[in-house]
Parts: structure tokens; sequence; C-alpha cells
């Protein structure tokens, strides 16, 4: 079998990425009688029991830049993050009329609030906000998270129209552990060669997966990792640095090539967390909801969206992400009006700060136009990481 390219990959990726109107999900749905899709919203559901179901995931991650939105502003303030705003133009301006259910997780006031936004829009499609715990003890929030996904499985069950079994469970368990295994290798490719494996590529090939069969997205990340081995990309002197903040409202693919273009190495992100969210493997015997219970309480990513009990806690993750990576600092990039990520910023820089990492700070929109400004300010931090490492 010939092997594909790295640019033949990455441009189906892109255009994936470009294609507002979710065709791939719309054929997947046409191809077989029976067929249902189900879109959610950042930044985590159980994706397994939607697939569990015989569904397909989609990921919503708003308009993008290339979206104009206008019908969606009469909906929400303007004072409040873009990301619900181009949602409902994707809504209203029929791009989503093939979508037989939305997934609304917890995260913030604005996505719980969009949830009966689109209960009132589309009263004759599945619409659930999708709660999480914030006790992390196993009889009180694992109690209380397996019930939610019992509920969920449930309400799948009868717009598939039949059971879906523990036995279906598992069996996605096994596919998205799968999925993630593999995801985990692209990203550590990525700290150890980030040269041959720009962050705008492996955005588009991550993105890609919220938008097709996670099968089919296993084996385009498997033709991805072959292609960039076998590449041959010259090394530059770039800084390497994490990014974080990033993990709903989605930057514009320029902003991460604006990165790029200043000196960057980006070698982790919190970008689409869905696909990340779990760090290992889940097990594949037993009560697949416990299962995944167990894996969201005890064996799942720190975000600025997850209550953390124990505030001593607080930025460790981060730090580990550095240290793990190679990266010489961090680049805080949060959309403007993120509650989230803007109040768990100041924690973080402070611990930061007392583990002597370097990092900037500034907000972005998914349709920012404007990146000289920030491609200059990342081009400075790297020039002082240069400095500061050479004295």
């Amino acid at each position: 079998m010939t092997q594909k390219s790295t640019s033949d990959i990455v441009a189906r990726c892109q255009a994936l990425y470009e294609d507002t109107r979710f065709t791939a999900a719309r054929e997947w749905k046409a191809a077989k009688e029976g067929r249902k899709v189900v879109g959610y919203m950042p930044i985590y559901v159980p994706r397994e029991i939607i697939h569990a179901a015989g569904m397909m995931p989609l990921g919503i991650m708003g308009g993008g830049d290339n979206l104009e939105v206008i019908h969606g502003d009469a909906y929400y303030q303007s004072y409040i993050c873009r990301i619900p705003r181009s949602t409902i133009e994707l809504g209203v301006s029929g791009r989503l009329d093939f979508v037989d259910g939305m997934l609304f997780p917890s995260i913030c006031d604005v996505i719980r609030n969009l949830s009966g936004m689109w209960k009132m829009l589309f009263p004759n499609v599945y619409a659930r906000y999708f709660d999480v715990p914030q006790t992390y003890e196993d009889e009180v929030g694992g109690t209380f998270y397996e019930g939610e996904m019992r509920e969920l499985l449930e309400d799948l069950g009868r717009i598939a129209g039949r059971k879906v079994t523990n036995d279906d469970v598992l069996n996605s368990i096994g596919v998205y552990n799968e999925n993630r295994r593999v995801i985990r290798d692209l990203y550590k490719l990525r700290a150890e060669q980030p040269w041959k494996v720009p962050a705008s590529e492996a955005y588009l090939v991550l993105r890609a997966g919220l938008l097709m069969p996670v099968e089919e997205h296993t084996q385009i990340l498997r033709d991805y990792i072959d292609a960039v081995a076998a590449s041959d990309r010259p090394i530059k002197d770039n800084a390497k640095v994490v990014v974080t903040g990033m993990f709903c409202e989605q930057p514009p693919l320029n902003l991460i090539k604006s990165l790029e273009l200043s000196g960057c190495y980006v070698v982790e992100d919190d970008f689409m967390l869905v696909s990340r969210w779990l760090i290992d493997d889940v097990p594949t015997e037993g009560d697949g909801l416990h299962n995944l219970a167990q894996a969201f309480l005890h064996r799942s990513t720190s975000t600025a969206a997850k209550y953390e009990p124990n505030e001593t806690e607080k930025g460790k993750f981060l730090i580990e992400a550095v240290r793990r990576t190679g990266a010489e600092g961090v680049i805080f990039a949060s959309p403007s009006f993120c509650d989230p990520a803007l109040l768990d910023r100041p924690m973080l820089q402070h611990k930061l700060s007392d583990a002597g990492i370097p990092f900037i700070a500034f907000k972005y929109a998914e349709n920012s136009g404007q990146m000289q400004p920030i491609r200059e300010q990342a081009g400075t931090f790297v020039d002082s990481i240069k400095l500061w490492s050479a004295a």
C-alpha cells in the first residue's frame, strides 16, 4: 500500500475543518438508513456512550473564522465569548439540521444557558445539559456521575430504538482507548521532534477526529505519524512552549501558525480536550459506566473548567507538562471573556513564577483577524527565553 504524504493528510483534515456544513458527517448519516448523529460542545463528554448506541459523536467547536455571525448576535450579549453566538448561527442557518441530538457539558454558565436556548429554538431535537461531579469521592461524585451517564445511555437507546448493553459500552471504550493511545503517540513525537510535527498540522489532524467516526480517525492518525517519520524537515532554533487556555473556544488556525512563525515549537496544549481528557486506558472489563466514572474522577486531565478541591494541587499538572516535554516557557492564550480560563490564570502564573518558568499571556477570539501583535509578542517572548538560557 502506498504511504500517504503529510500534505495529502493535512489537506484532507483542513477541508474538514473549513467545512461549516459538516458534509462528511452528513454523508456518513445518509449512507445507511437509521444512522444518528449526536453533536456535543466542549470540553468533555463520554463519547463512548454515543458510540455504543451506534451513533456518531460530532464535535461542535463553534463557527470559527469562516462563519459570519448574523443571527447569533441577537441571542447573546456582546460581553461574553463568541462560541455560543457562532454555535447558534450554525443552528439557525441550517448547518446542523441533520443532527439528532446535542449535548452541552458542564463547563460554564454560557454553555449551560446555551442548552436551554437550544431547547427553545429546536424543540424537536434531543438536547441535554450533561453535568459532571464537583465532589471527587467515589460514593458521592462517582455515584452521581454514573447516574448521569446511565440516564444519557437510556435516552440514546430510545433514540436509537434499541437497548444499549454493557458489552456495547465496553467495546466502545476499547475503540476509544486505541484512539487515545495513538494521540498520545502523536504528542510524544511532537515533544521529541517538534520540527517534524508543526502544531498547525497536529491541530488539524486532531480536529478531524471530532468530525468523523473514531475508527477512521485512528487510521488517519497512524497514517500521519508514519508520514512524519518518513519526512525530512529542517530543525529550527525555536523555543519549546506549552500553550494553555484554549480548551473551549478554539483559536483561529492562523493564530497557531503565527506562534510558529514567531519562533515557537508548541509541544503541549489543551486544544479539544475531549480527545485527551482521560489520560490513560479505561478498563474494558466489568461495568463500563463505572469504569468511565472512575477514569473521570481519578485519571483525567486538569483544566480551569474542572473543579479541584485541593488548592495545593493547582498548577501541578501544568508544571509537569513543562517538565515532561522539555518546554522552556508557557503561553497563556485565553478567549476574551472566558471566565474559567481568566480566573484560573493568576493562580497558575503564581505557580509558574515559584517554579522559575517564564510565561506570557494574551487573549483572542475564534474570529481574530489581526495576528501581527500576537506574533510580535510571542517573538519577543522567544527572544527573551533564548537570552535567559544563554545567560
